[in-house]
């Protein structure tokens, strides 16, 4: 059985180890975990999310390696662009694919990859701009499209964090998972 200060040993490792390597090792936070800004938990992440060229590809390699079994592909549009999504039917941990086009911000150019792990933020506005002022740019912001979410670029994880405002999460539960837990937000 781990205790509180291993827990919080690999917590403080998870930029190494990165954040879904805890989660998948079943990782929890401590009892009392302390409170930061922004302090991520390891049940905080939601979702990891894939930009990929072939929507149908990737989820029939997925489903077929691990057994991941997905909810039906749904159309979407944020601006100009068109995009196509989808998650697994359980989680957390849910695993979402995108397929976008060029120039959009799941631009498929580089081919398939991991592109960002997503988190409930408590206040997107608050949360956001706290990951700017600790160096964390802002690499793609929805809310000028009305959408409550943004990507922040993370360098040292080679990908980006999306945060995704909690009032929304009743919705994204309605269309993915109905009936699932609610799941808690990151303390901004």
């Amino acid at each position: 059985m781990m205790g509180d200060y291993d827990r919080r040993r690999l917590l403080t490792a998870g930029g190494a180890l990165g954040v879904g390597a805890l989660v998948a090792a079943g990782v929890s936070a401590p009892a009392q975990a302390e409170s930061v800004p922004c302090a991520m938990n390891p049940s905080a992440p939601y979702h990891v999310g894939y930009v990929v060229p072939d929507i149908e590809r990737a989820m029939h390699d997925l489903g077929r390696a691990v057994g991941v079994e997905w909810n039906p592909v749904r159309d979407g549009r944020l601006g100009d662009w068109s995009y196509r999504i989808v998650f697994s039917r359980s989680g957390p941990l849910y695993t979402e694919l995108i397929e976008g086009p060029e120039g959009s911000p799941w631009d498929p150019g580089e081919g398939p990859r991991c592109d960002h792990v997503g988190f409930w933020a408590g206040g997107i506005d608050t949360c956001s701009r706290r990951l700017v002022e600790k160096g964390y740019p802002l690499d793609f912001d929805a809310r000028p499209y009305g959408r409550p979410w943004a990507y922040h670029r993370m360098p040292g994880l080679g990908l980006r964090i999306e945060l995704v405002d909690i009032s929304i999460q009743p919705e994204f539960l309605q269309t993915w998972n109905p009936g699932g837990a609610t799941m808690p937000p990151l303390n901004c």
